[in-house]
């Protein structure tokens, strides 16, 4: 065969794509045409030239035949009028259905109108046929409804037709499917499984779904078997060696996910999600966009409800100033502020790579914004009083710090100058230069610390706070515990371990840790800054403490390994300055309730503010000429409750942590 030749051939579905309105026309009026004569039969008992005139004639000679040459371009132009012949018959649905009804009856309704103009006047002629008065009369008017009928049934069954063949007679079945188990019987379920039955071929196999409405067991679903309710998924998975597991209930619940992931430990079983309710109500839900389940599903809470008024109230129109913006919290913080519309976002950050990132980030996303980029450490006192005076911010949130407990305990002059020394600079200038209000983000850490990094945020917290008098600064102060993902957390590790195949390393069995996201953190600093007057330590609800090693579990669990056989635990012991839990509140003392169910109001003793302040001063004197042993003694002096590897009499810690979510539970 010649290459012309060979290339035409190989070209032919080119060629029915260039051709595509004929032939989808052409099939038309073949169905518009096969109805008719179909209605014609039913009316006349099929009998094919039964007379129906005076002389000899027949209702297929001299009735269907001239009706035909008006009904089929009729029907014709209305379904192009319609529509109809745009839509792809491979994706057909029940919407599509509906519109060929209507059309299919907009299109019999015109025939009618049709009929009756024949039967108005003596004589018509349709092509070479004539149609008398007398025997149009004997014209069955079932007719009508019968060929409407026949439209919708013929025209829907070719396109349901061609729908079939794609996803059910068309050859080329992969042979290495995914097995997967569907948790969901309801509309996003059904959505789902219809999805995943026309790219099985491509990609997946459903064999089974669960739920746990008593009503849907053991029916059927797309011919798929409803064959078990959530609890029996281990059973389940196993019987039907099943790879991958996707959730399509409606609002699942952390605590939800987490249940049926434990159940699959040790299968290596994949969890995904659906990414939107919306998408799957729609219709549109594509398989490739099913996302797979992180762990900010098992460990994330509802979404936060802010009272945007309060906080547009503070943020809109004003000049806002973020330190430590190119952190993992500081960078949220700038992305929560650029939406309510300041006049200026200042960002102070003294590592350029990720400040870089944060402003191209908030320039791209928020171009009418004024953002204003400046490269400042928070512990220079003649760089931000400058940078204070020339920008004149309004509020500033104060979240540069240095957070890394065992690499503070090697480095306490480090944490002293940053947190301590830093957050002075910051406040005095918010002072001195007449800004509004000041937000210091803090850590559950500084209560009852072990460690100097934990011990040096609740001086911080200490000395803003003696600095809080009416008519002046307001200084609020919001203490919170481990976000989710932040650089140098445990998520990120543990996902790198993973992913390289090694050992996750887990410090103790028994440490626990309070979780929430990034996003929740941020918006709710927001929140308690918009609320506070001045003095007050705000405490994030947290929620319940979560086992560093059931997170391990369930990481290596999410990534289909298994734990223990794919990926070892071991344990490397409490480095310095950790503790097994940590605590929101201090022991004797009270979380009390603010406006919103998620922010708590810690009622704490007042300090010496003069002592207080004579202490920061020294220790930020010390901070780089004292040994380590030297500045945790200083630390020690300031808060007693510090309790540092050189205290004789260390305060025993309580059993549990202390009472915020006994007194706030979930």
């Amino acid at each position: 065969m010649s290459e012309t030749g060979e290339q035409q051939t190989n070209n032919w579905p080119d060629q029915l794509v260039r051709y595509r309105t004929f032939l989808v026309v052409a099939t038309h009026g073949v169905l518009f045409a096969i109805a008719l004569l179909v209605a014609f039969l039913v009316a006349y008992n099929f009998r094919l030239f039964l007379p129906v005139g005076e002389g000899h004639e027949t209702w297929f000679s001299d009735l269907f035949l001239p009706l035909l040459a008006i009904a089929v371009p009729v029907k014709l132009f209305v379904f192009h009028w319609m529509g109809q012949y745009s839509g792809s018959w491979r994706y057909v649905s029940i919407r599509d259905i509906y519109s060929v009804i209507w059309a299919s009856l907009a299109g019999t309704f015109v025939f009618l109108i049709s009929y009756f103009l024949l039967d108005m006047g003596s004589v018509w002629l349709v092509g070479e046929a004539l149609i008398d008065r007398h025997t149009i009369r004997l014209f069955q008017s079932a007719v009508f409804l019968t060929d409407w009928a026949g439209t919708v049934a013929f025209v829907a069954a070719g396109r349901i037709l061609i729908r079939f063949y794609y996803e059910d007679i068309q050859p080329q079945r992969s042979t290495n499917l995914t097995r997967v188990l569907i948790i969901g019987a309801g509309d996003s379920g059904e959505a789902v499984l219809r999805e995943l039955l026309r790219m099985r071929r491509e990609r997946y196999e459903c064999v089974g779904v669960l739920d746990d409405d008593v009503r849907q067991l053991h029916g059927r679903i797309h011919g798929v078997s409803v064959c078990g309710r959530t609890k029996d998924i281990r059973r389940i998975c196993e019987e039907l060696e099943v790879q991958e597991v996707f959730i399509a209930v409606p609002h699942p619940t952390p605590k939800s996910i987490r249940a049926l992931v434990e159940c699959c430990e040790g299968l290596g079983v994949l969890f995904r999600t659906v990414p939107a309710v919306t998408d799957v109500l729609s219709g549109r839900v594509q398989v490739s966009r099913i996302r797979d389940i992180g762990i900010t599903d098992l460990l994330g809470r509802a979404p936060v409800e802010l009272d945007v008024d309060v906080i547009g109230a503070q943020l809109q129109g004003r000049r806002v100033l973020v330190t430590g913006a190119g952190g993992s919290i500081g960078s949220e913080m700038c992305r929560q502020i650029a939406e309510f519309s300041p006049a200026h976002l200042i960002l102070v950050e003294r590592a350029e790579n990720p400040l870089f990132e944060i402003e191209r980030e908030l320039r791209q996303k928020y171009p009418a914004l004024e953002v204003v980029v400046l490269v400042a450490d928070v512990g220079d006192r003649l760089r931000m009083e400058r940078l204070l005076r020339d920008e004149k911010p309004s509020i500033v949130f104060h979240a540069a710090a240095h957070k890394h407990v065992p690499m503070m305990e090697g480095n306490p002059g480090e944490a002293i100058k940053n947190n301590v020394g830093g957050t002075a600079v910051v406040a005095n200038l918010a002072v001195e230069m007449g800004v509004e209000k000041m937000v210091m983000i803090s850590t559950d850490k500084a209560v009852n610390p072990t460690s100097v990094m934990g011990c040096s945020k609740r001086v911080a917290e200490m000395y803003v706070q003696t600095l809080s008098a009416p008519g002046r600064t307001q200084f609020v102060t919001v203490r919170f515990g481990n976000v989710l993902g932040s650089s140098g957390s445990v998520v990120p590790i543990f996902k790198r371990q993973i992913a390289e195949g090694a050992p996750i390393t887990v410090t103790h069995p028994d440490m626990e840790r309070y979780f929430m996201t990034i996003t929740e953190a941020a918006q709710l600093v927001l929140q308690a800054g918009a609320m506070g007057r001045g003095g007050e330590i705000y405490v994030l609800h947290m929620g319940d403490p979560v086992k560093i090693v059931d997170l391990a579990r369930d990481m290596i669990t999410l990534s289909g390994l298994r734990p223990g056989v794919d990926i070892d635990i071991i344990f490397t012991g409490i480095r310095p300055g950790e503790k097994l839990f940590e605590e929101l509140s201090f022991v004797g003392e009270d979380i009390g309730d603010t406006a919103h169910p998620k922010i708590g109001i810690w009622k704490h003793r007042p300090g010496d503010a003069d002592a207080i302040r004579a202490g920061v001063t020294r220790l930020t004197e010390l901070a780089d000429s004292a040994t380590i042993s030297e500045l945790r003694t200083e630390l020690a002096q300031l808060v007693p409750e510090y309790q540092s590897p050189e205290s004789t009499e260390k305060p025993s810690l309580p059993a549990k942590p202390s009472p915020i979510n006994a007194a706030h539970p979930k």
